[in-house]
Protein backbone atom coordinates (compact mmCIF):
# COMPACT_ATOMS: atom_id res chain seq x y z
CA UNK A 1 0.00 0.00 0.00
CA UNK A 2 1.03 3.58 -0.74
CA UNK A 3 0.35 6.59 1.48
CA UNK A 4 0.28 10.18 0.23
CA UNK A 5 0.37 13.04 2.74
CA UNK A 6 -0.34 16.74 2.37
CA UNK A 7 0.91 17.97 5.74
CA UNK A 8 -0.32 21.25 7.16
CA UNK A 9 -0.77 22.61 10.67
CA UNK A 10 -4.49 23.29 10.16
CA UNK A 11 -5.52 20.18 8.20
CA UNK A 12 -3.50 17.23 6.92
CA UNK A 13 -4.88 15.23 4.01
CA UNK A 14 -4.00 11.61 3.40
CA UNK A 15 -4.57 9.11 0.61
CA UNK A 16 -4.03 5.34 0.50
CA UNK A 17 -3.50 3.65 -2.86
CA UNK A 18 -2.98 0.01 -3.74
CA UNK A 19 0.30 -0.97 -5.39
CA UNK A 20 -1.57 -0.88 -8.73
CA UNK A 21 -2.68 2.70 -8.05
CA UNK A 22 -6.33 2.11 -7.14
CA UNK A 23 -7.81 4.40 -4.51
CA UNK A 24 -8.26 2.52 -1.24
CA UNK A 25 -8.99 5.32 1.23
CA UNK A 26 -8.94 9.09 1.46
CA UNK A 27 -9.28 11.33 4.47
CA UNK A 28 -8.07 14.21 6.55
CA UNK A 29 -7.30 15.32 10.08
CA UNK A 30 -8.34 18.82 11.11
CA UNK A 31 -6.47 20.25 14.05
CA UNK A 32 -7.96 22.41 16.77
CA UNK A 33 -6.93 26.04 16.51
CA UNK A 34 -4.54 26.87 19.31
CA UNK A 35 -3.26 23.31 19.75
CA UNK A 36 0.49 23.04 20.10
CA UNK A 37 2.53 21.60 17.26
CA UNK A 38 3.36 18.60 19.45
CA UNK A 39 -0.33 17.95 20.25
CA UNK A 40 -1.03 18.04 16.51
CA UNK A 41 1.84 15.60 15.94
CA UNK A 42 0.32 13.26 18.54
CA UNK A 43 -3.02 13.43 16.68
CA UNK A 44 -1.28 12.57 13.42
CA UNK A 45 0.57 9.70 15.06
CA UNK A 46 -2.77 8.18 16.13
CA UNK A 47 -4.10 8.54 12.56
CA UNK A 48 -0.95 7.01 11.06
CA UNK A 49 -1.03 4.10 13.51
CA UNK A 50 -4.63 3.38 12.50
CA UNK A 51 -3.77 3.60 8.78
CA UNK A 52 -0.88 1.20 9.34
CA UNK A 53 -3.13 -1.20 11.27
CA UNK A 54 -5.75 -1.15 8.51
CA UNK A 55 -3.55 -1.10 5.41
CA UNK A 56 0.08 -1.99 6.17
CA UNK A 57 1.52 0.94 4.23
CA UNK A 58 4.89 0.17 2.60
CA UNK A 59 5.68 3.43 0.80
CA UNK A 60 5.07 7.05 1.86
CA UNK A 61 5.00 10.14 -0.33
CA UNK A 62 4.93 13.58 1.29
CA UNK A 63 4.40 16.93 -0.38
CA UNK A 64 7.75 18.71 -0.21
CA UNK A 65 8.03 21.87 1.90
CA UNK A 66 7.87 25.28 0.28
CA UNK A 67 11.43 26.21 -0.54
CA UNK A 68 11.19 29.99 -0.76
CA UNK A 69 9.24 32.96 0.49
CA UNK A 70 6.88 34.50 -2.07
CA UNK A 71 5.49 37.96 -1.37
CA UNK A 72 1.71 37.93 -1.01
CA UNK A 73 1.64 34.28 0.01
CA UNK A 74 2.84 32.61 3.23
CA UNK A 75 4.97 34.59 5.66
CA UNK A 76 8.45 33.44 6.60
CA UNK A 77 7.12 32.47 10.04
CA UNK A 78 4.39 30.33 8.46
CA UNK A 79 6.89 28.60 6.15
CA UNK A 80 9.16 27.77 9.11
CA UNK A 81 6.23 26.44 11.17
CA UNK A 82 5.00 24.31 8.27
CA UNK A 83 8.51 22.96 7.65
CA UNK A 84 8.88 22.10 11.34
CA UNK A 85 5.54 20.27 11.39
CA UNK A 86 6.29 18.51 8.10
CA UNK A 87 9.55 17.25 9.61
CA UNK A 88 7.90 16.06 12.81
CA UNK A 89 5.09 14.22 10.99
CA UNK A 90 7.55 12.76 8.49
CA UNK A 91 9.66 11.44 11.38
CA UNK A 92 6.59 9.98 13.10
CA UNK A 93 5.50 8.37 9.82
CA UNK A 94 8.95 6.85 9.32
CA UNK A 95 8.72 5.24 12.76
CA UNK A 96 5.11 4.05 12.35
CA UNK A 97 5.64 2.53 8.89
CA UNK A 98 9.33 1.56 9.27
CA UNK A 99 10.25 3.34 6.05
CA UNK A 100 11.51 6.80 5.14
CA UNK A 101 9.10 9.14 3.39
CA UNK A 102 9.80 10.20 -0.18
CA UNK A 103 9.29 13.91 -0.85
CA UNK A 104 7.49 15.08 -3.97
CA UNK A 105 7.56 18.66 -5.22
CA UNK A 106 3.99 19.80 -5.82
CA UNK A 107 4.82 21.33 -9.23
CA UNK A 108 6.61 18.16 -10.35
CA UNK A 109 3.64 16.11 -9.13
CA UNK A 110 1.12 18.22 -11.04
CA UNK A 111 3.24 18.20 -14.19
CA UNK A 112 3.65 14.40 -14.04
CA UNK A 113 -0.14 14.08 -13.82
CA UNK A 114 -0.71 16.55 -16.70
CA UNK A 115 -2.61 18.92 -14.43
CA UNK A 116 -2.64 22.20 -16.32
CA UNK A 117 -3.09 25.18 -14.01
CA UNK A 118 -4.63 28.19 -15.75
CA UNK A 119 -3.61 31.46 -14.11
CA UNK A 120 -6.30 33.76 -12.73
CA UNK A 121 -5.28 36.49 -15.14
CA UNK A 122 -6.04 34.06 -18.00
CA UNK A 123 -9.46 33.31 -16.53
CA UNK A 124 -8.62 30.31 -14.36
CA UNK A 125 -9.98 29.51 -10.91
CA UNK A 126 -7.62 29.51 -7.96
CA UNK A 127 -5.09 26.65 -7.99
CA UNK A 128 -6.73 24.70 -5.13
CA UNK A 129 -10.04 24.62 -7.00
CA UNK A 130 -8.39 23.54 -10.25
CA UNK A 131 -6.52 20.66 -8.54
CA UNK A 132 -9.68 19.59 -6.70
CA UNK A 133 -11.72 19.67 -9.93
CA UNK A 134 -9.05 17.55 -11.67
CA UNK A 135 -9.09 14.95 -8.88
CA UNK A 136 -12.90 14.95 -8.51
CA UNK A 137 -13.26 14.30 -12.24
CA UNK A 138 -11.08 11.16 -11.94
CA UNK A 139 -12.28 9.48 -8.78
CA UNK A 140 -15.71 8.82 -7.38
CA UNK A 141 -15.74 9.94 -3.78
CA UNK A 142 -18.18 11.49 -1.33
CA UNK A 143 -16.27 14.64 -0.39
CA UNK A 144 -16.74 16.06 3.13
CA UNK A 145 -19.33 18.79 3.51
CA UNK A 146 -20.51 21.13 6.23
CA UNK A 147 -23.51 23.27 7.03
CA UNK A 148 -22.93 27.02 7.16
CA UNK A 149 -23.88 28.28 10.62
CA UNK A 150 -24.10 32.03 10.01
CA UNK A 151 -24.29 34.72 7.40
CA UNK A 152 -26.60 35.14 4.42
CA UNK A 153 -25.99 31.54 3.31
CA UNK A 154 -26.78 30.09 6.79
CA UNK A 155 -28.09 26.52 6.57
CA UNK A 156 -26.52 25.90 3.15
CA UNK A 157 -24.55 22.66 2.79
CA UNK A 158 -21.17 23.28 1.11
CA UNK A 159 -18.06 21.20 0.49
CA UNK A 160 -15.56 21.40 3.34
CA UNK A 161 -12.17 22.99 2.64
CA UNK A 162 -10.54 19.72 3.79
CA UNK A 163 -11.27 18.46 0.27
CA UNK A 164 -8.32 20.52 -0.99
CA UNK A 165 -5.87 18.75 1.34
CA UNK A 166 -7.35 15.38 0.41
CA UNK A 167 -7.05 16.16 -3.30
CA UNK A 168 -3.42 17.27 -2.83
CA UNK A 169 -2.65 14.04 -0.93
CA UNK A 170 -4.16 12.06 -3.81
CA UNK A 171 -2.02 13.91 -6.38
CA UNK A 172 1.12 13.36 -4.27
CA UNK A 173 0.39 9.63 -3.86
CA UNK A 174 -0.40 9.03 -7.53
CA UNK A 175 2.52 11.14 -8.76
CA UNK A 176 4.94 9.51 -6.31
CA UNK A 177 3.87 6.09 -7.53
CA UNK A 178 4.09 7.15 -11.17
CA UNK A 179 7.51 8.79 -10.75
CA UNK A 180 8.71 5.74 -8.78
CA UNK A 181 10.62 7.92 -6.34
Amino acid sequence: MILGLDISTSCTGWCVLSESGSLIDLGYTKFKSGSSILDKADEMEAVLLELNRKYGVKKIFVEENLQAFRPGFSSAKTIVTLARFNGIVSYVASKVFSTEPNYVNVNVARKSMDIKIISKRKGGKNTKDQVFDWVASRIEYEWPSKELKSGPRRGLIVLDDARFDMADAYVIAVAGRKLNI
